[in-house]
């Protein structure tokens, strides 16, 4: 495990959970230097970085590291637990976002079903084609009409969901569950999760409508939630 943090106190509290729980906990007290091992071909299941590192920002960290080929899920960690910013590090590539003040069992929990969904995935596995998109699980990428639509982990495997099932309606708790798992919860009031879900295929979207501007096949199902339409 990556720790991206330059908080003395919580990293050494982690590290000690971490080591208890069998895990091999690799520190960088800054972005930078993370950056550099990542670079150098330094390899890990997870990296865990804080959000507002003094150094190098969270998205610029997350960008550097897409950018460079690596596919390595990213956990955001913050003292603020704003929906903004939890949009903002999905939006980059990240696989969840986690408050700082929730107990490090919570932490511990969402990390072992990432690690083990990853060494799940490090198996071949063939291309799903769905009407005009290809899905390549083992990769994460998608392709609509030939070209490459450029979706983030969370973003590839919403359209996967949604695509596998055509014609299906999912509630936004179901997507949702997609980034975080089941039982994550986060937002104001009980419903506060669908804005983040409404973030996700807003982009989604527009990401699909930059090749093909006639998009239209994510549907939205009024207070429930999205299907992918079925072909006509």
């Amino acid at each position: 495990m990556l720790l991206v943090d330059d908080d003395p106190a919580f990293i050494e509290a982690l590290s000690e959970n971490l080591d208890h729980e069998g895990y091999t906990p690799i520190h960088h007290p800054d972005s930078a230097t993370a950056l550099e091992w990542l670079l150098d071909g330094g390899r890990c299941d997870v990296i865990l970085l804080d959000w507002y590192m003094p150094d190098v920002t969270g998205i610029a960290f997350l960008k550097r590291v897409r950018d460079a080929g690596i596919n390595t899920p990213v956990i955001v960690l913050t003292g603020v637990n704003k929906e903004v910013v939890e949009d903002a590090a999905l939006g980059c590539g990240a696989v969840d976002f986690i408050d700082k003040s929730r107990r490090l069992s919570i932490l511990l929990k969402r990390m072992r079903l990432i690690v083990t969904g990853s060494k799940q995935e490090e198996a071949p596995i063939e291309a799903l084609e769905v009407g005009e998109l290809t899905l390549y699980p083992e990769t994460c990428r998608a392709r609509w009409q030939d070209q490459e639509v450029g979706l983030t982990i969370c973003e590839f495997r919403i359209v996967q969901k949604l695509a596998s099932r055509r014609g299906v309606d999912f509630t936004y708790r179901d997507i949702y569950d997609v980034v975080h798992g089941e039982g994550f919860w986060a937002g104001d009031g009980d419903d506060g999760f669908r804005i983040n879900v409404r973030s996700l295929i807003k982009r989604i979207r527009q990401k699909f409508r930059a090749i093909d501007p006639e998009f239209e096949l994510i549907e939205n199902y009024p207070g429930y939630g999205y299907r992918w339409r079925e072909s006509d």
